[in-house]
């Protein structure tokens, strides 16, 4: 047993009916998933009684590409989900301790709204609230009122200062600027509230934002980018980062690298929280887990064979190639999702890996780590991990949903606390406390104490 007395974290990443391509097909999933609150319900309860730190979904602020292939739409089951902040705020008043992460782009949200949301989030939730900070690598600009998809060093700078105007927003009430005395007749302290008076490049805001200031402070901070721009941005802004890794000298490689760039945004190790994504197919012997596994891959249609390779191999033409071919290099000039290219170049040419290989390694987690075993294997891989500088969390990515959730709760985390790897209880009341991440100051309120600081000198 570990004697560490570090935690692991856990998140369950949800993808409505599992996170396999092909998942809806499966007998046991929940085919309506996607509408079905009474489905998400269950998934947070069930994350919950796990003792997991989180729930979260990813999401794009509008479109979906497969929309253009009518045979893709017509085969797979990601076209219609909720708006994740509706969805948390709801299920928020059926869990206690669990915290819920929603995705929100920089590149297509307002930061005043987006502020105020997450704000009420934090408060309709008592302190459980995470924000996924996304540039949204997909062009879905058609769908708002903007001149084109921007590129990728220009989301990026965007996102930057719109993070900044984010805070600052939340800022705009002390934490004890609402004195709500009767008997005085004395509801607010005017001199506890700030404009934050933001003109930059992108945005202009005068502020105050019209909630109080978060239960948290902030709500958490999440960042999923891996590219040059998005490690520094995690580095500078993040409290957890969602990151894909296939090896384990690929996620050593990735941990010292953004570790290692805190110092100079005088931020400590401990203040940011890296977890892997990991797809864990299970059985109760080395056999059975390859066959659910061998099963699962069975069910994905040719077409969508086909469609997930034209997504990959954009503007190239594969009408000559048959799926057991090699497959050739994928190509390199993006202005989209720069990390997740470099993800499953590596993966192809690593690998030496066939069409029909390549389709079926990303139809399971888009280039996540899978992993193929018995529950104490499953435990193994996230231990090793864990312990060797790789990770601090992992982002559970369950291939099939309900199902796949609970056996993991079931079967693996109790292997886990065995190991002294896992909690048995949550230790406190709010996401932040449970992660183990301190309350931010206000900003407002440490620049004004500077300012004193300089004054007396």
């Amino acid at each position: 047993m570990s004697t560490s007395k570090r935690q692991m974290r856990l998140g369950a990443f949800i993808m409505a009916t599992g996170h396999h391509i092909a998942a809806w097909r499966h007998p046991e999933a929940q085919a309506d998933a996607g509408l079905n609150i009474d489905h998400y319900r269950e998934l947070a309860q069930t994350a919950e009684r796990g003792k997991f730190d989180l729930v979260f979904v990813a999401d794009s602020p509008a479109g979906w590409d497969r929309a253009k292939d009518p045979e893709a739409l017509r085969r797979t089951a990601q076209g219609a989900h909720f708006e994740p902040l509706t969805l948390w705020a709801a299920l928020s008043q059926v869990t206690k301790h669990i915290g819920f992460v929603a995705t929100a782009s920089t590149t297509y949200e307002d930061p005043y709204l987006l502020a105020r949301r997450f704000a009420s989030l934090d408060y309709i939730s008592k302190g459980r609230a995470a924000w996924n900070v996304v540039t949204t690598g997909a062009d879905v600009s058609k769908n708002f009122s903007i001149a084109g998809h921007p590129a990728h060093a220009d989301r990026y700078e965007r996102a930057e200062e719109f993070v900044d105007l984010v805070k600052g927003l939340w800022d705009s009430y002390e934490d004890d600027a609402f004195i709500r005395d009767k008997e005085s007749g004395v509801y607010l302290d005017p001199d506890k509230v700030h404009l934050v008076d933001h003109k930059g490049k992108f945005f202009s805001v005068a502020g105050p934002l019209n909630v109080g200031r978060p239960v948290q402070g902030y709500p958490v901070i999440v960042q999923a980018g891996a590219s040059e721009p998005g490690r520094e941005l995690a580095a500078r802004t993040a409290e957890m980062i969602f990151t894909a890794n296939q090896t384990f000298e690929d996620a050593q490689e990735f941990y010292s690298d953004v570790k290692g760039r805190l110092a100079r945004y005088g931020r400590w190790p401990d203040e940011l929280l890296i977890s892997p994504g990991i797809f864990p197919v299970l059985g109760g012997t080395e056999a059975e887990a390859q066959a659910n596994y061998d099963h699962i891959q069975s069910l994905v249609h040719p077409s969508i064979a086909w469609n997930i390779l034209a997504r990959h191999y954009k503007d190239i033409d594969l009408s000559g190639y048959s799926l057991d071919d090699p497959a050739p290099p994928l190509p390199d000039n993006t202005e989209l999702n720069k990390s997740r290219l470099k993800l499953v170049s590596d993966l192809v040419s690593r690998n030496n890996l066939t069409l029909r290989q390549f389709y079926l390694a990303v139809a399971t987690a888009r280039g996540h780590r899978t992993v193929v075993g018995t529950p104490e294997q499953i435990a193994d891989a996230m231990q090793s991990w864990f312990e060797n500088g790789a990770a601090d969390a992992f982002n559970i990515m369950p291939p099939i949903l309900p199902t796949a959730l609970t056996d993991f709760v079931d079967q693996v985390v109790p292997i886990l606390r065995k190991r002294g790897l896992f909690r048995n209880e949550y230790e406190g009341t709010t996401l932040r406390e449970n992660l183990g991440l301190q309350r931010p100051p206000n900003g407002f309120v440490v620049q004004a104490g500077q300012q004193q600081v300089q004054a007396a000198v």
